[in-house]
């Protein structure tokens, strides 16, 4: 009986030995695939975490680059204003160690007097130009019935008229006559300049 219940012990164990084989390997079988999912989701992350580097990285040099674009270019114009400035100071320059021609003089007057239609006026002008002004007033019957005075002022050349109120006044001075033409002649002149234009 002792040898019959050996093996029935021995089949029991026996099965208990298979079925345990069974478990263990099941369980190592979705653990394996517990494992698996676990480092397919993990490169997935990772995957996922590099791409948004990536793409944090490619905002941060593309803002980076776009300041820098902008920056040489605020340099550029920058650049580009001082040089028209100093051309602009050149003119000036030149302006002011020129002698008004008395052609030039007499057709600025007239077309201030004429737009300031007033019949008593007061001139103003440079004072290296006061000479000129006074010789075409006095050469002139109807101007100098209404010029009340020729008075010097800080101009470059030009002349500027005023009613005899000073409510009104035209500003036919070198300046403004510049001031005036700069806006339409700058293009031109930024071409002439700046021809091979930088691109950012």
């Amino acid at each position: 009986m002792i040898a019959g219940m050996e093996k029935i012990n021995e089949a029991i164990l026996s099965k208990v030995r298979e079925e345990a084989r069974g478990i263990i390997a099941e369980a190592e079988e979705k653990a394996r695939e517990e494992v698996e999912k676990a480092r397919v989701q993990l490169e997935a992350r990772l995957e996922e975490e590099r791409r948004k580097m990536r793409s944090k990285a490619e905002v941060e040099a593309a803002r980076i680059l776009a300041q820098a674009s902008i920056r040489a270019r605020q340099e550029l114009l920058k650049a580009k204003a001082e040089v028209i400035a100093e051309v602009t100071r050149g003119v000036k320059d030149a302006l002011s160690r020129t002698k008004s021609k008395k052609a030039a003089l007499r057709a600025l007057l007239r077309e201030a007097t004429q737009a300031l239609e007033a019949d008593r006026l007061q001139i103003y002008i440079a004072p290296r130009d006061k000479d000129i002004v006074e010789t075409i007033v006095s050469g002139d019957g109807e101007l100098s019935s209404m010029v009340m005075g020729i008075r010097e002022a800080d101009l470059l050349g030009g002349v500027m008229v005023e009613d005899a109120e000073g409510k009104m006044r035209i500003d036919n001075s070198y300046e403004a006559r510049l001031e005036s033409l700069l806006p339409r002649i700058l293009p031109q002149v930024s071409k002439e300049l700046f021809d091979k234009e930088l691109t950012l």
